[in-house]
């Protein structure tokens, strides 16, 4: 039984076009979609208006009954079904990468196994990877529901697998501005361009260096409801504490607090310090770990004397900088520099 708060359950965001997407989907394999739709609390009345919008649990009750009754993931969209596990597969095959550049590459190579009407791509240029679909076949009626599906799929299998937002530049899409355009911003990123010559977005190339977070018995739980997936916000971003660290080690005069890392990276001192948290770190424990890293280095590969060193690295002094190099390696920066050339770092 469908609990009576299934329509309160969120925001009622989801346009009815594609409901209506998968209600043709139905009658394109020759089947009645009264009883899904009556299942998701979506009348028969509401399914005809086209400005009505559902809330995603009611999209998820929706989907996940058609995909289950039409043995097929892709709901109607390419020349061969997609049975049901199909995507499952694709999670399967790239959980076991290295990193999310590597998944993604598999993701891609994978899905064209499944079917060759779309081509899934990963691009790398100038800092920036790019996710595109490139059309072997007329969607027709499902193209649009069809492409944004595809995207939303592949952008939430990313953030669940590195357990990461990943927040996205820009979203391109081959047609004209629908009538809910409005929702994109909400599904993709504030800058969405219409009329483009094919469906990508596009993200910082260096999520693709990070490592994946889940394995086999998490997937087991994502896939029992997958869905969210594609429109879940995750508040943490695991690239925030590299960014800082890179701040750090590039800008260290420039960023002598919170608040100058803070205006650098567009967000508030607040939330850096509670995102860093969630990430198991913090701004005191990433800035002692690049000027230990600054400072072992200048002392091994150079004569500076250390007072420079100090002041090279964000010290106000020698004396504070031999404090802190001795709370880190247990010496002071004078016995390091004699013993560096037997004893290892």
């Amino acid at each position: 039984m469908i609990p009576q708060t299934l329509r309160t359950s969120g925001r009622a965001a989801t346009p009815m076009t594609y409901v209506q997407a998968i209600a043709r989907a139905y009658v394109h394999y020759g089947k009645d979609p009264s009883g899904a739709l009556r299942q998701a609390q979506i009348t028969p009345h509401e399914l005809k208006s086209p400005h009505a919008r559902v809330t995603a649990a009611q999209f998820e009750v929706l989907s996940g009954i058609a995909m289950q009754e039409l043995d097929d993931e892709a709901l109607g969209w390419f020349s061969r079904r997609l049975p049901w596990g199909s995507y499952g597969m694709l999670c399967r095959a790239s959980l076991t990468a290295p990193n999310l550049g590597v998944a993604i590459k598999r993701w891609c190579r994978h899905h064209r196994l499944l079917t060759d009407d779309v081509i899934l791509s990963l691009d790398v240029a100038n800092g920036v990877a790019t996710v595109s679909i490139t059309e072997h076949r007329d969607l027709d009626h499902w193209r649009e529901f069809c492409l944004v599906t595809l995207l939303r799929y592949l952008h939430g299998y990313a953030c669940w697998a590195i357990d990461s937002r990943i927040p996205l530049y820009e979203a391109h899409f081959p047609f004209i501005p629908p009538a809910h355009a409005d929702i994109y911003a909400l599904i993709f990123c504030k800058t969405v361009h219409f009329n483009a010559p094919r469906a990508s977005f596009s993200f910082d190339e260096r999520y693709l260096a990070l490592p994946i977070q889940r394995d086999e018995r998490a997937l087991r739980t994502m896939l029992k409801r997958a869905l969210p997936l594609t429109v879940l916000q995750y508040r943490h971003d695991r690239l925030l504490s590299q960014r800082v660290r890179e701040l750090l080690r590039t800008r260290m005069q420039e960023v002598p607090n919170a608040q100058a890392i803070s205006a650098l990276l567009n967000v508030s001192s607040r939330t850096l310090h509670r995102q860093l948290h969630e990430e198991g770190a913090s701004l005191q424990s990433i800035k002692d770990d690049v000027r230990r890293a600054q400072a072992i280095a200048q002392l091994r590969r150079s004569e500076r004397p250390i007072k420079q060193i100090a002041m090279a690295i964000g010290f106000r002094n020698e004396k504070s900088f031999t404090r802190a190099f001795r709370q880190w390696t247990g010496r002071t920066p004078g016995e390091f520099r004699r013993a560096a050339p037997t004893e290892p770092e």
